[in-house]
């Protein structure tokens, strides 16, 4: 194995991360241990949060998105990073966005003649159509990101369902399935009793939501399914971790449901010893979404031994086989709300099912990444022998000129 120079490019990083920035940071931080040099290019988030990492972060200046709290800018016009990404040396480049990060990765491969990886992550449609509200501005939209793919040495997706999703939007080329792996971690039982302290659990089970604040996520169904379970006399707390443009829509829809009293919002936790302990005290991870193509946090939460319930036909729904590690429901309230009801019922079926997931759900990303690293060195030997076949063409036509 060689050591590597990779550059890995990232429309959001830390502090503040959606789910693609974390499989980011995993990708950095695990391939630094692995001996690799790593460099993340992403938009500057906080003038302060920089230092102790094992990796090299090249940040250009960034504005705010309205409605996210995310950042986007234009390296290109930014001197300091411009001084910067120019004296790191990189082997391969790997984009994890198809924007102004990826639009980066794109020139920076072309001008080092260096091979680009791009990892399709996210339902780029409906979110052009949620900010536009414009199915024509949608499609351009998605004409401009199979545009981005159809640019990299290779394209890859975190599941078949996000594959597909790409081939929809008209993607031709082939596409390999590298999937998110999980960081193992022990619990910390002092971290449970912290959080049953802090969120006012009293015993009573748990459904846990954890991720973005954000309609798209399918929040409304939860809501709905929590107030069918507690209609139904069944005493919970519902916690719904995270941030995002819709929380206060989120948090009224709850009002009127009737959930005030019985639903916590604790935020985005940054804490991942607080986060584990949530994941572990949950008596079932509710996880509808239709827009993840993954479900990073089906596997967090298998990795605590806690079951999730997810929607058929959703990316998340291809790790889970129902009933045996976890439970895969319509995609209505009413489905959800049985599925809730039944974990909450059967505390030893949900330990059972929570024991499954984490046998086969939790694979820690120093084994993911190793096919990673392989990957990255055949798609490097391959764009060098490319390279040099057209170098000897070049050679042949111009010796057949010089004749």
């Amino acid at each position: 194995m060689i050591d590597l120079k990779i550059g890995q490019f990232s429309d959001s990083f830390l502090p503040i991360m959606d789910g693609v920035g974390r499989v980011v940071y995993s990708y950095v931080s695990g391939l630094c241990k692995k001996g690799h040099q790593c460099y993340v290019i992403a938009p500057m988030n906080d003038l302060g949060y920089r230092g102790g990492f094992p990796f090299d972060l090249i940040d250009y200046h960034g504005v705010n998105v309205p409605a996210y709290k995310y950042k986007a800018g234009t390296p290109v016009l930014d001197r300091h990073y411009n001084l910067r990404v120019n004296a790191a040396d990189m082997d391969i480049v790997h984009a994890h966005t198809p924007f102004m990060a990826g639009i980066e990765a794109v020139r920076i491969s072309k001008r080092r003649n260096i091979p680009l990886v791009g990892t399709f992550h996210s339902k780029y449609y409906d979110d052009f159509y949620k900010v536009t509200k414009s199915e024509e501005l949608a499609e351009i939209g998605i004409k401009i990101v199979v545009g981005f793919f159809n640019q990299c040495s290779e394209v890859w997706a975190v599941s078949r369902a996000s594959a597909s999703e790409l081939e929809n939007y008209g993607y031709k080329g082939e596409i390999r399935i590298m999937q998110n792996g999980t960081e193992i971690r022990e619990l910390d039982p002092n971290a449970v009793r912290e959080i049953e302290s802090m969120f006012e659990l009293n015993d009573l089970p748990m459904i846990l939501y954890v991720g973005q604040m954000n309609w798209k996520k399918n929040i409304l169904r939860i809501l709905e399914a929590a107030a069918i379970v507690r209609q139904s006399g069944r005493t919970f707390t519902l916690v719904l971790a995270g941030q995002g443009p819709d929380e206060q829509e989120i948090k009224n829809k709850a009002e009127a449901l009737g959930l005030s009293s019985v639903t916590r919002y604790p935020g985005h936790i940054a804490d991942v010893r607080l986060l584990d302990a949530l994941y572990a005290r949950a008596s079932v991870f509710a996880f509808p979404s239709l827009y993840d193509t993954a479900g990073l946090v089906v596997r967090e939460a298998a990795v605590m031994g806690t079951a999730s319930v997810v929607a058929e036909e959703s990316g998340p729904a291809e790790s889970i086989t129902h009933r045996v590690n976890g439970l895969v429901c319509e995609n209505s309230s009413e489905s959800l709300a049985e599925a809730l009801k039944e974990l909450i019922d059967n505390e030893s079926f949900a330990k059972l099912l929570g024991k499954a997931a984490r046998t086969t759900l939790a694979v820690s990303w120093d084994i993911m990444l190793d096919d990673v690293v392989k990957r990255y060195e055949d798609i490097i030997e391959n764009h060098a022998f490319i390279r040099a076949q057209k170098g000897k063409q070049h050679t042949h036509k111009s010796r057949a000129i010089g004749r």
